[in-house]
C-alpha cells in the first residue's frame, strides 16, 4: 500500500512531459566471481526472487521487466508473475542487455537494478528518477561515501572520482584517491571521504540505442566495469550521493551475510 509521503516523492515526477522511468534488470546467470549466484537458495527462494520482490516493495508504481539470457532465469520469474524479455546471452554488458530489452519495450527512460541487489532502497530509484528528468543527463548512476578503510582497499567495492560538476572522472576496482604524501588519510578527500559506486543506473532511450553500438572499450576490457565504455568514448555520466548502501552479492560470502541479516530480522 502506497504511503501519504510516497505519493507526495510520486508527485514531484508526474508532470506532462515527464513521467517515472521504467526499471529493467538485466539477468545473467553466468558470473565469473560466482557462478549461478542469481538461482542460489537462500530461505528455499532463488536470489533473483528476493531482489524481483524488493523491487515490488518499494517501488510499486514503475513498470518492471528483467532483461534474461535464458529460460533458466526467464521461467523462474515468469512463474512468480514477472515481465521477461529473452536477450542474446553473448551479450557484454548489463548495460547491452537493456538496451536488446528495450527495443521491445520501448521505454522513453530507462532505470537499470542490478539482479544482485535484494536490498535496494526507495530513495535510490527516486534519486535516479530526478536524474532522468529532461534536463538531466544522457546516463547517470549513484554513489555512497565509504565507511570504513578495508571496504575502501577492497577490489570487489568500486570507487569513483568526480568533477565539479558531479559528473565521474573514472571507476575503478583501484583505491582511488591514492596518496603520494604519507601524511594523508584515507578519510580525507576534499573534507570528506572517498565515494563507492553502486552499480544502479539511469539512462534515456536515445543514450542506449547509441551505447549498442559502441565498441567494448579498452578500459571495460581490464576491469570488467561496463560505464568505462561511456566514459572512454567522451560521454558523460552525473554520479549522484546518496545516503544508504545497496549491499550487492557478489560472492558467496556476501550471500551468507544476506541470509544471516534475514534470520536476524
Amino acid at each position: 500500500m502506497i504511503g501519504t509521503t510516497q505519493e507526495v516523492e510520486l508527485d514531484e515526477f508526474m508532470t506532462e512531459d515527464f513521467t517515472l522511468p521504467t526499471i529493467i534488470v538485466p539477468a545473467r546467470l553466468a558470473s565469473s566471481r560466482f557462478p549461478g549466484k542469481l538461482l542460489s537458495m537462500v530461505q528455499g527462494k532463488p536470489l533473483i526472487l528476493w531482489t524481483a520482490e524488493r523491487i515490488l516493495e518499494v517501488a510499486p508504481e514503475f513498470n518492471l521487466f528483467f532483461a534474461v539470457d535464458g529460460d533458466e532465469i526467464g521461467d523462474v520469474l515468469e512463474v512468480s508473475g514477472f515481465s521477461v524479455v529473452k536477450t542474446d546471452p553473448s551479450l557484454a554488458s548489463g548495460t547491452d542487455r537493456i538496451a536488446a530489452a528495450n527495443l521491445e519495450i520501448l521505454a522513453d527512460a530507462i532505470i537499470n537494478v542490478q539482479a544482485d541487489e535484494p536490498r535496494i532502497d526507495r530513495s535510490h530509484l527516486l534519486a535516479l528518477s530526478e536524474s532522468l528528468k529532461p534536463e538531466g543527463t544522457l546516463m547517470s548512476t549513484l554513489a555512497v561515501k565509504f565507511s570504513s578503510e578495508e571496504d575502501f582497499h577492497d577490489p570487489n567495492q568500486v570507487k569513483v572520482v568526480r568533477d565539479q560538476h558531479g559528473n565521474a572522472l573514472y571507476f575503478t576496482r583501484s583505491s582511488i584517491p591514492y596518496s603520494r604524501g604519507s601524511d594523508w588519510q584515507w578519510r580525507e578527500y576534499d573534507g570528506d571521504r572517498p565515494l563507492k559506486h553502486l552499480g544502479l543506473y539511469g539512462y534515456k532511450s536515445e543514450f542506449l540505442k547509441r551505447f549498442s553500438m559502441f565498441p567494448e572499450g579498452k578500459l571495460e576490457k581490464i576491469e570488467k566495469l561496463e560505464q568505462l565504455r561511456v566514459l572512454e568514448l567522451g560521454e558523460k555520466i552525473s554520479v549522484s550521493v546518496v545516503e544508504t548502501e545497496t549491499h550487492g552479492i557478489d560472492t558467496p560470502e556476501d550471500l551468507a551475510r544476506f541470509e544471516r541479516l534475514l534470520e536476524n530480522r
